[in-house]
């Protein structure tokens, strides 16, 4: 095999794991500014900027749903993909990219639709009340025209990562971020457009991102490149693709039901203002998920890759590596939020009221996030082995087993105060999730460097 396509499989990895996750851990941190620069700047809007961004936060739901179909076709296609490249199939990984293109196009359109139809009724069961329903159909009714941008930036994306182009994948966010950046506070402010500008700033920066993607994946450096002759839709292509990434789909889009759960709950027993605060909330959480998910994706392709190969050596060493830097990572954030929680709470509003009472709840609801670290470093790896059924199982039973339940059952039992209690229910259930997926992973990862030795044996 030549040298250059097989640098997967053959280069330190320690010096791999940097080499590839440095980008997409940076393009991440794009990424989480790229999702709060409007939050942001719509938090300092003059006189209705807690009320704006407590409305734009109730369409975070449908935001993270719309990123969940992203994610359901490109981090199922992608790590199969890269297991093919490591068994030397190029021709099969090039196929799965081309199903997974016309897939996002067709999901694109669909979610169009459904968004421009429902986005009211939807916003309104979100947790909007008459205060901030207009505010966040202002940002919607815009942001549901970029759907086909985001859909095929963040999927197609993956793909690029897949085949250690990490480079490539972190420009294709960063492009995105800067327009994005430089043009919210010229549609917000500069043309008065107040939400609806931040909206509208967001799908161009996104368009521009798209185009970059697919100039790449249609050029001629990549190694796996959209072709005509392999968008005709396959079956045995497209099932085990959603079947992969339905785990990580299960994952986002729950966060989009939670949302939701919580946003309901906050309203009846804290009123506008609890909703607020959980828009801070979760955004500040982006802190901690999104760098995380950038180190998985960085020792993403080295796993699958090397799975692929059946060197056992090489998947059990760079799992060991992307489980220490994870957890040192969330430790070291989780301090900082203990210790300076009014901080992160001031980069997304100056209402004295809003602020007083955030940095209080951020204390309480990012309480387990030191343990986030195993959570998704086991998370990620049962994703680049293709362990579809166990990524399931893990997503599942942090949000909808644990999470969901709990924000309904914590108010009954601190009853004294009972907003408190809602924000409570998160680190109970990520306490209680990780503990879970740990020991499931300790069996399901022994059992998959076993099959490689039996293979190899085999051989």
């Amino acid at each position: 095999m030549d040298d250059k396509k097989d640098f997967l499989g053959k280069d330190p990895i320690g010096k791999l794991l940097l080499r590839l996750a440095l980008p997409t851990v940076t393009a991440q941190i794009i990424n989480m500014l790229y999702n709060i620069v409007d939050r942001m700047y719509i938090g300092h809007i003059k006189d209705v900027g807690a009320l704006a961004l407590t409305g734009v936060g109730v369409c975070m739901p449908i935001i993270m749903i719309v990123s969940a179909f992203a994610a359901l076709v490109g981090n199922g296609g992608a790590p199969r993909a890269s297991i093919s490249m490591g068994q030397g199939d190029y021709k099969s990984a090039e196929k799965n990219l081309g199903n997974c293109f016309v897939l996002q196009i067709i999901i694109s359109v669909v979610l169009t639709a459904v968004l421009l139809v429902g986005n009211r009724s939807f916003l309104m069961a979100f947790g909007a009340s008459e205060n901030t329903i207009q505010y966040a159909l202002d940002y919607m009714n815009i942001y549901a025209l970029g759907t086909i941008f985001v859909q095929l930036t963040l999927g197609m994306n993956a793909f690029i990562t897949a085949q250690g182009f990490a480079k490539t994948g972190m420009l294709s966010v960063l492009i995105g971020a800067v327009a994005n950046i430089i043009l919210d506070p010229i549609f917000i402010f500069g043309f008065n457009m107040g939400v609806s500008g931040a909206a509208l700033a967001t799908i161009i920066s996104q368009a521009f991102s798209c185009i970059w993607v697919l100039a790449f994946l249609f050029g001629k450096k990549t190694l796996l490149r959209i072709r005509r002759e392999n968008m005709r839709l396959s079956a045995k292509i497209i099932l085990p693709t959603l079947a992969l990434g339905s785990s990580t789909f299960v994952m986002q889009a729950s966060e989009s039901v939670i949302s939701v759960c919580f946003n309901s709950s906050l309203l009846k027993y804290g009123g506008d203002i609890a909703v607020g605060a959980m828009t801070i909330l979760t955004s500040v959480m982006q802190f901690a998920m999104l760098p995380l998910q950038g180190l998985g994706q960085g020792a993403q392709p080295i796993i699958s890759y090397n799975y692929g190969a059946r060197n056992k050596q090489r998947v059990s060493s760079a799992y060991k590596l992307l489980l220490k830097a994870s957890l040192t990572y969330s430790v070291l954030l989780w301090l900082f939020v203990m210790i300076f929680p009014q901080g992160f709470a001031m980069m997304f509003t100056s209402d004295t009221e809003l602020l007083n009472f955030t940095k209080n709840a951020l204390r309480i609801y990012m309480g387990s996030m030191f343990l986030f670290g195993i959570q998704m470093a086991c998370q990620m790896t049962f994703t680049a082995l293709g362990k579809a059924v166990d990524s399931i199982i893990v997503a599942v039973m942090r949000k909808f087993v644990l999470l969901l339940p709990l924000i309904y059952i914590m108010p009954n039992i601190v009853t004294a105060d009972k907003t408190n209690a809602v924000y409570m229910a998160e680190p109970i259930a990520d306490f209680l999730a990780v503990s879970f997926t740990a020991v499931l992973f300790i069996f399901e990862f022994k059992k998959a460097l076993r099959s490689i030795s039996a293979e190899s044996q085999k051989a």
